[in-house]
């Protein structure tokens, strides 16, 4: 699977990330030009999670993103539905209670997380909103979602030197970098294709959520969306 287009069936999308997982980290960092260490603090310090808290992060892959959290005093529960990911993860961080999960179908009892986020895997789910209503669900009321995703700039000629660079420069630099360069022509198609961030705030709304936000960061390339559980 390297295409956009397709449907984003969970064993094929699962498979191709296994592919990328001894690199991913590292290739994550080159092609977004070491920008994504940024997108990934201003994420934890939205959650601002704290001692005793119990904080879903979905799709961590490896679990370097919950990393920050585990730094807090939080319990953090690193869930993930590619096992070539979980498994790298164990390796780097043998004490973290990495998980195996599909993000519609979550292994969570109700209401158990004082807090979830997912950072750039929302946009590879099959069902976007059957996602955001298990988030919901295993939420406990008062509890906060943060949903840190590629998005689009809101500056058009911004925006059109992005797409440029999404199309034609960073196929060729993900081939220079990583072992299965097709994923990263998935990456540039599926964020072409992601909503705006006016329409994930709508979604969010639609799953139960309210007080939905969202701030734009590095001109809109990535959209912080924030919400709480009544």
């Amino acid at each position: 699977m390297n295409r956009a287009s397709l449907d984003k069936q969970p064993h094929e999308v699962a498979s191709m990330f296994d592919k990328v997982a001894k690199n991913y980290d590292l290739t994550n960092d080159v092609i977004s030009l070491g920008q994504d260490r940024r997108w990934r603090k201003r994420t934890a310090e939205a959650i601002d999670a704290r001692p005793g808290e119990k904080v879903l992060d979905l799709a961590a892959g490896t679990g370097t993103s919950s990393l920050p959290f585990t730094r807090t005093g939080a319990y953090v529960v690193p869930c993930d539905f590619s096992l070539g990911m979980l498994t790298e993860g164990k390796k780097r961080n043998p004490w973290l209670p990495l998980t195996a999960g599909d993000a519609t179908r979550l292994p969570f009892r109700d209401g158990v997380f004082d807090a979830v986020t997912i950072s750039f895997g929302l946009r590879n789910v099959q069902d976007t909103e059957g996602a955001l209503r298990e988030l919901y669900r295993v939420t406990k009321p008062g509890g906060r979602v943060v949903i840190c995703e590629f998005s689009h700039p809101t500056w058009a000629p911004f925006r059109t030197v992005y797409e440029e660079y999404l199309m034609r420069a960073l196929p060729p630099l993900a081939r220079q970098v990583c072992s299965n360069p097709e994923a990263y022509e998935y990456l540039a198609e599926s964020i072409q294709t992601w909503p705006e961030q006016p329409e994930l705030a709508a979604l969010l709304q639609k799953a139960g959520w309210t007080k939905v936000a969202w701030r734009d960061l590095s001109g809109g390339i990535v959209a912080l969306h924030r919400a709480t559980k009544p």
